[in-house]
């Protein structure tokens, strides 16, 4: 009787057994679960925000640079001599059949491959008569590049002190110079340079490239841009129309693809 007792006891002892191991098998693999579950959330959220990062720099390649200026300056805006009201110079006869406005900057990689594309044809149009092109510079790259600045800046006095056909001259050279984003960047001495290259006269632009002296313009531009909700460079606008092209080839052909 006692051997069976105790037989029996053995029974219970190995069931209890197994089922705290099949207790702790289910905590275990609950545990697990658990953990698989968090890495899963952990990776997804790692993914969206690498996600975020990468469509925000695919949008900043598509779309050129985005404005970030509202520097904020304390001089006065007043606009350099021979600049149109809208911030820019035209070039070519106000009632040519085509208009064209094109928003850059300086310093924008985009803004200079476009001028490297269709340059010499716009030149083309505006010397035959059948366009004209008004170059709104801006301040794009501000916050983050003096020479932004600085190259906007010296266009302007070029402009007020030279005149259009040596301000368009002095554009085209800042463009064929254009620095990379990494530097090095054009001092005050090399913009001079380049402005007596296109035909000013040292003495009349270098005190006006050395202190900014159309700063407050500059920024003015920038402000204007953004109210006409321009977003990123180049922005360009043919005949009053904001031109939506994705590549840089169908922006330049419906620049010039009907001048002839």
């Amino acid at each position: 009787m006692a051997q069976k007792k105790s037989s029996h006891r053995s029974a219970e002892e190995k069931a209890a057994a197994a089922a705290k191991r099949e207790a702790r098998r289910a905590r275990t693999e609950r545990a697990r679960a658990e953990a698989e579950e968090r890495r899963k959330k952990a990776k997804r959220k790692e993914q969206l925000t690498r996600f975020g990062l990468i469509a925000g720099v695919l949008v900043l390649v598509v779309g050129g640079y985005f404005l970030v200026t509202n520097l904020g300056s304390d001089k006065p805006d007043t606009p350099p001599e021979g600049a149109t009201d809208t911030y820019g110079l035209l070039v070519g006869e106000a009632d040519a059949p085509k208009e064209i406005v094109i928003y850059e900057d300086f310093l924008c990689p985009f803004c200079g491959q476009l001028e490297q594309t269709v340059g010499d044809q716009l030149d083309a149009a505006v010397e035959a008569g059948e366009a004209n092109v008004e170059y709104r510079p801006l301040p794009f790259l501000a916050r983050r590049f003096d020479y932004s600045m600085e190259a906007a800046n010296a266009f302007a006095v070029v402009l007020d002190e030279s005149g259009p056909d040596v301000a368009k001259a002095f554009h085209d050279l800042l463009f064929d110079n254009q620095p990379s984003e990494s530097g090095p960047f054009p001092d005050d001495d090399q913009l001079v340079e380049w402005a007596v290259e296109a035909g000013a006269e040292e003495d009349a632009v270098r005190p006006g490239i050395e202190d900014l002296a159309f700063e407050g313009w500059v920024d003015a531009a920038g402000e204007a841009a953004t109210d006409a909700d321009v977003r990123a460079t180049p922005t360009v606008l043919v005949d009053g129309e904001q031109v939506e092209g994705e590549t840089l080839a169908e922006i330049a052909e419906a620049m010039v693809g009907t001048t002839g």
